[in-house]
């Protein structure tokens, strides 16, 4: 399945170091060519001799060893490989990822990487859950970094939660799903809809909500990495735009409502992830309101529904709808999905732990018009958007089998 592709394995010290040589050894027979890179501590838990002898190659750890192979080998092995797979990533060595440090040779290679690196987070439970751990996690999602894990399960120390390694086998299957996804919508358009519309009140302030966009940002690269020619259409956020995604930004519902409209009919798939706002201020005042110390109305008018006029003249296109919802989840989002004639609609009770607006993970429900449900645990969201773009795929009549 991984025939002729080149991975590249880094290690580092933590004690689900000793998994890297299932790893090694699944990848190999697989087909895959792997070259591995240790840190000091990977060293304390597992001997290099080992994932040599699995891997067949030499195993980096001093930055200024005699070169192996390479002239200057950290840039070297970064342009050879397909993918970089770090398993286990510690909270240190995810921490060393976010802010650039480049220390030791598996982080000098992870700097130069132009290619997809994929990440299996290894850490005591409180670590996993520390501020500044999440931010750093927060930070390599939005650089497109790939996260594997963390299960949650019995720990070394002792306690029991979320932080485990993910298994190998499930590890290396993400990785199979990753590049048999590459061509899954190869040759086809997807506009991606994202963020919060701003409905200006005067020059100063607007009426909005609390969308981030990552969610369609991260449907946006799921897209794009599995070959679409990916357009999104940003309400403003601060989110980074994903790499060979084409932002087209907007403020407004009206603005994002005609763009969306002059693209329809060039696009293959439409996935309405943005919060769009249902209202905006009838009047739009020149200069900024002054405060008057007595009530201010404000009459408000509708904005027009991009989602429904969509459902009314769709042909072929595949039309994904989103229910952020804060009651009667299920109810609300299937009439929704009727009302607006969607092909398929994404649930998300924004009230839940662990999902909504500002969460880096999502808990959603998969509603299709014939029944169908397809409820999904709580994952981050580029997860989540990986699961969506498949079940795209599905209605474009393209599996994984196909590519």
């Amino acid at each position: 399945m991984l025939r002729g592709k080149k991975i590249l394995v880094g290690v580092s010290g933590g004690i689900a170091a000793y998994k890297a040589a299932e790893i090694v050894s699944r990848l190999r027979k697989l087909g895959a060519e792997v070259h591995v890179a240790m840190t000091k501590g990977a060293t304390e838990f597992i001997a290099p001799l080992t994932l040599r002898t699995l891997s067949a190659n030499p195993v980096y750890v001093e930055m200024f060893d005699e070169p192996k192979r390479w002239n200057v080998e950290h840039i070297a092995l970064a342009e050879h490989v397909d993918a970089v797979l770090v398993a286990p990533a510690t909270a240190n060595l995810l921490a060393k990822m976010a802010v650039g440090i480049a220390d030791d040779f598996l982080t000098t290679v992870l700097l130069a990487a132009q290619v997809p690196i994929f990440v299996a987070p290894a850490m005591n439970h409180a670590m996993f859950h520390h501020p500044a751990t999440q931010q750093n996690l927060e930070t390599l999602c939005m650089r497109s970094v790939k996260f594997i894990g963390p299960a949650k399960g019995f720990q070394a120390c002792g306690t029991n939660g979320d932080g485990r390694m993910s298994e190998p086998a499930e590890i290396v299957e993400e990785l199979i799903q990753f590049f048999t996804s590459s061509t899954l919508l190869s040759g086809k358009k997807v506009l991606i809809t994202a963020g919060g519309t701003q409905e200006p009140l005067d020059p100063v302030r607007y009426l909005g909500n609390r969308s981030s966009g990552r969610m369609g940002y991260a449907i946006a690269q799921a897209c794009q990495e599995a070959g679409a020619e990916t357009i999104l259409v940003s309400a403003p956020t601060d989110l980074p735009i994903p790499k060979g995604v084409k932002r087209i930004s907007v403020m407004t519902a009206q603005e994002m409502h005609d763009v969306v409209l002059e693209e329809f009919p060039k696009m293959d798939v439409i996935v309405k992830a943005a919060a769009v706002a249902d209202y905006r201020p009838k009047e739009n005042a020149s200069q900024k309101i002054k405060k008057q110390g007595t009530s201010l109305w404000v009459e408000l008018v509708p904005n027009p529904d991009i989602l429904a006029e969509l459902g009314k003249i769709k042909s072929k296109q595949i039309l994904v709808g989103f229910a952020a919802e804060t009651e009667n989840l299920i109810d609300y989002a299937q009439e929704k999905m009727r009302r607006k004639n969607v092909d398929m609609l994404v649930a998300n009770d924004v009230t839940r732990q662990g999902s909504g607006f500002g969460s880096l993970t999502n808990i959603v429900s998969f509603l299709f018009p014939d029944g169908r449900r397809i409820d999904l645990p709580q994952m981050n969201k580029l997860e989540v958007a990986r699961h969506l773009r498949d079940k795209i795929a599905e209605l474009l009549g393209v599996t994984k089998e196909d590519v």
